[in-house]
């Protein structure tokens, strides 16, 4: 069984069908310093896999919110899987719940009309710190994370 507490699970194989699948990896621009190792990450995972380069598609929207066109856009276009990448930190303001509520509810939606797996690799945290501990640091990394869910949803 997977170890998904101590981040183990990644190292376990991924046993897909065949290299083929065409995979969207969407990140948002805005809080780049973290969204760029997020899909680093996301990358390198299913590079790993053995996902033809040539297959992965990268697109990089100005916010979260923009995850949620992104996704559905290339689920249109033949995608079989969907990588959403983005931040959003808490402010002062009520705009972060917004956000994150249409975020999540979007991506969710989106996964449930197109019928194809897409992962919801959006942190939502309280401090800048927290986000850059979940992007490689000691919270793991929720980029390959991300990768390694639609991955197994393939399998």
């Amino acid at each position: 069984m997977a170890d998904y507490a101590n981040q183990n699970f990644l190292e376990e194989n991924i046993n897909l069908p065949h290299k083929n699948f065409k995979i969207g990896v969407v990140t948002a621009l805005w809080n780049t310093e973290i969204t760029a190792e997020l899909k680093a990450g996301a990358l390198r995972t299913l590079k790993k896999a053995g996902i033809i380069e040539s297959n992965i598609k990268t697109w990089d929207v100005p916010g979260s919110y923009e995850l949620i066109y992104g996704a559905n856009k290339l689920a249109s276009e033949g995608f079989d899987a969907v990588v959403c990448l983005g931040v959003v930190i808490q402010g002062e303001t009520r705009h972060f719940d917004f956000i994150c509520n249409a975020v999540a509810n979007g991506i969710a939606n989106v996964s449930i009309k197109q019928e194809i797996p897409i992962a919801f690799g959006v942190l939502t945290t309280d401090t800048q710190q927290q986000a850059l501990d979940r992007a490689g640091g000691t919270h793991g990394h929720k980029g390959e994370e991300a990768a390694w869910s639609v991955l197994k949803m393939l399998e």
